[in-house]
């Protein structure tokens, strides 16, 4: 057997090999620029890669941004305080923000809009990816920078995000946007937006924005004026006119565009705009600021809400109320212009120092409603701060006098010798006579320059401002009760030196605030019923009222009390220390005041119509101590009788003068004309006085009616007096006629004293600004 390998048999399956086919051509490789194009599989991966990654995207972004709370710019609101004509007195607050609710603006502003930003809003979705590219691509190619945002987005913006111009900001927009399209109606969005676009001069909203370029609320704006906010919008600071004169036909250009699109959507017809001429806005508006009197007016007004439980600090500090107050712009603005021509003109700070020192602080009622219609508490808020018309740090004087006469009538007091009170009843009017009767440390006052009287009667002594015969008369009826009379009437019962004064309560040592002293003079003038004084007619927040305190009158004193006194106090104007009051042109009373070293000096007068108090005052500008007026307007003092009583005198004529003149109509106490003699003097004659009293009095008397009768009258009516001398009266100085002045009856009256339900002091706690310096 040979050693070579043996073949072996195949094994299953096996065959035998062919030679290899020939192998197919290769398709020939890319070259070139082919080779950087990616392939159509390459694309269509990509593609699906892409929209994949954008869906996710979206879905993730949905999902992770959440509707945030509101910027803190967005809901800053300013509290808008308006005089009761509806006109602005005043806005506070960092952001001049008043928001309005889609109702309150009107249809061509809500289209104005709508036609300038985004005229299909109510149709399309919250985004426009369309609109968001082509906004892009003009910017990029120089045609603009252009906003492709909605009304949704740009709401979104301004209400929920800040203003920087950033991916992470678009992005955010763009997913809330979506959201809030969701849970909101087109509406919301729309009146959201309306409310927190700036629209330039400072005005956040459109009812802001309404008011700085044309005066006026949203609700009011017309399609020309509309069209030119909606402009605005755009380029706020380019594109107000009076700013930026230059820009008037590229402003105009944007106000067609407004209109025309208006017209497109069928919310302006064709005629309409045609007639339509370029609304130039105001060149300068209403003051807004807290200069002036609005500063004082705004915290007044702030301590009222506050003080009585109607809007608490907290809620005010968050802004959007509307506060409709009770002052008339054209009684405000005649307060002001008395003040100016009787007081500030006269002054002459440069060469006088003590004209530095004055101060003035006046306040006006409306006697029937017990409203505040006017006050005036300085220069200019940011030059003195303290509010004049609500101080209590400043004596009243003799203004305070006619409380005493008139609780010395409520309560039938009589002298400590046993006559009646009554304005015949004759006192000893010699200065520094000791006060009799009285318990206490021996009180004996002067009267002014020292000058006795002698006998003379309430009237008189009223007229002449006789301090002897006053402190007695309170001795006499007894100090408490005249304290509780004169809170009955309105002063508060917190007024500083108004308590433990004894006697020297008569000569006017309280405190008491201009306001109080209106609120009780008012009093008076309205035959003794107490309305409690407000300064609030109306609030609103967002469209909604805000409920006041229910108003209430009771009888404080009986009219009796309260139209004596008025009777006595027509004397004081016609022929006593305030006949610079009988500028006003209507019967009126009141009386005159000075503060101890002559620091002050009031007038506290009414007509039937209007009770004002006016104070001249006197505060060292640096250390804000009480300075003494001798050589104020180079005069030797300041009286009550000058520049309070003819500041007084023009502003009544000026804010009655549309108001029919009206007289008094009195119910006198029983006994009214009887005269009173001192003890030992049988004579029923008239009193016998010295020579006239001070500067500006003099004694002066007319016949009065006799007495005709001494108990209630019966039907409740009131009677003309009698004719003078027709029964053979008494001449006391008396009020008579004169001239539809005064009709009296000293009958009696069967009003009652408190039988109406009692109300809260009102004002008298809730205006103090007391602390505060210059």
């Amino acid at each position: 057997m040979s050693d070579e390998p043996q073949p072996q048999p195949p094994h299953e399956g096996w065959a035998p090999r062919r030679p290899p086919a020939a192998a197919a051509p290769r398709r020939p490789g890319r070259t070139g620029r082919r080779r950087l194009l990616p392939t159509w599989r390459m694309l269509l991966g990509g593609l699906l890669v892409t929209a994949a990654l954008v869906v996710g995207g979206l879905l993730l972004g949905y999902h992770l941004v959440q509707i945030p709370a509101a910027n803190a710019l967005a809901t800053q609101q300013a509290n808008v305080y308006l005089y009761a004509d509806g006109s602005v007195i005043a806005r506070d607050g960092e952001v001049n923000r008043e928001n309005v609710t889609l109702s309150q603006i009107s249809k061509a502003a809500q289209h104005a809009v709508l036609a300038a930003e985004d005229r299909d809003f109510y149709t399309e979705s919250a985004v426009d990816p369309q609109a968001m590219v082509r906004a892009a691509w003009n910017t990029a190619t120089g045609k603009g920078k252009q906003s492709g945002s909605t009304i949704t987005q740009q709401y979104v913006k301004n209400y929920y995000l800040r203003q920087e111009q950033t991916i992470t900001r678009k992005v955010k927009e763009f997913f809330i946007a979506i959201k809030l399209d969701r849970e909101q109606t087109k509406d919301q969005i729309l009146e959201g937006y309306l409310n927190t676009s700036f629209f330039g001069r400072g005005a956040y909203g459109i009812q802001a924005a309404a008011h700085a370029y044309y005066g006026i609320d949203a609700s009011e704006l017309d399609a020309g004026r509309a069209a030119y906010l909606a402009a605005l919008v755009n380029a706020p600071s380019q594109y107000d006119v009076i700013i930026h004169p230059e820009n008037r036909d590229t402003v105009e250009r944007r106000w067609n565009y407004v209109l025309d699109g208006m017209v497109d959507e069928g919310w302006l017809s064709a005629p309409e705009r045609a007639a339509l001429t370029f609304p130039v806005p105001r060149r300068t508006t209403v003051s807004t600021g807290l200069s002036g009197q609005r500063g004082y007016i705004v915290n007044i007004v702030k301590d009222h809400l506050v003080q009585n439980d109607i809007v608490d600090e907290a809620a005010l500090d968050t802004g959007g109320y509307r506060i409709t107050t009770t002052l008339h712009k054209d009684k405000q603005d005649a307060f002001v212009d008395a003040v100016n021509d009787k007081l500030m003109d006269r002054l002459d700070r440069k060469n006088r120092e003590v004209d530095t020192y004055v101060r003035a602080g006046g306040a006006s009622i409306d006697v029937k409603t017990g409203k505040v219609v006017a006050m005036y508490n300085g220069i200019d808020y940011v030059k003195q701060y303290t509010p004049n018309a609500t101080r209590r740090d400043f004596q009243v004087g003799s203004s305070f006098k006619p409380f005493v006469f008139t609780a010395a009538v409520e309560h039938d007091s009589r002298t400590q010798d046993g006559r009646p009170i009554t304005p015949n009843t004759v006192y000893d009017g010699t200065s520094e006579r000791p006060v009799q009767g009285w318990p206490g440390d021996r009180y004996a006052p002067e009267n002014e320059d020292h000058r006795d009287y002698g006998d003379i009667t309430v009237r008189e002594a009223t007229d002449k401002s006789v301090n002897a015969v006053y402190a007695q008369m309170a001795a006499d009826v007894g100090p408490d009760r005249v304290r509780r009379t004169a809170i009955d009437l309105g002063l508060s019962p917190d007024t500083p030196s108004l308590d433990n004064a004894g006697p020297s309560i008569a000569l006017g040592v309280a405190t008491a605030s201009v306001l109080d002293m209106a609120e009780a003079y008012a009093t008076l003038a309205n035959h003794g019923k107490h309305s409690a004084p407000t300064l609030v007619e109306k609030i609103t927040r967002n469209g909604h009222d805000v409920d006041l305190p229910e108003r209430h009158t009771r009888q404080a004193v009986t009219r009796q009390a309260a139209d004596t006194t008025t009777s006595v106090l027509r004397g004081v104007v016609e022929s006593g220390t305030a006949t610079a009051a009988q500028t006003a042109g209507r019967p009126a009373a009141g009386k005159t005041g000075t503060a101890e070293e002559d620091t002050a000096a009031w007038f506290a007068g009414y007509t039937p119509d209007l009770a004002t108090v006016v104070a001249v005052m006197g505060q060292d500008p640096v250390t804000a101590g009480h300075k003494p007026l001798y050589g104020a307007m180079g005069l030797p003092r300041v009286n009550g009788g000058g520049a309070p009583a003819e500041i007084w005198g023009q502003y009544t004529r000026e804010a009655l003068q549309d108001t029919p003149v009206t007289a008094f109509t009195l119910r006198l106490q029983p006994g009214a004309w009887k005269t009173q003699p001192p003890p030992g003097d049988s004579s029923t004659g008239p009193s016998s006085t010295g020579t006239p009293g001070d500067d500006d009095s003099d004694g002066g008397g007319s016949q009065a009616p006799d007495e005709t009768g001494t108990g209630d009258e019966p039907t409740g009516q009131d009677e003309p007096e009698p004719p003078q001398g027709q029964t053979g009266g008494a001449t006391t100085g008396g009020d008579t006629e004169d001239g539809g002045g005064t009709t009296t009856d000293d009958t009696g009256d069967g009003d009652a004293n408190g039988d109406d339900s009692p109300v809260p002091d009102g004002l008298t706690d809730a205006l103090t600004r007391n602390g505060r310096r210059d």
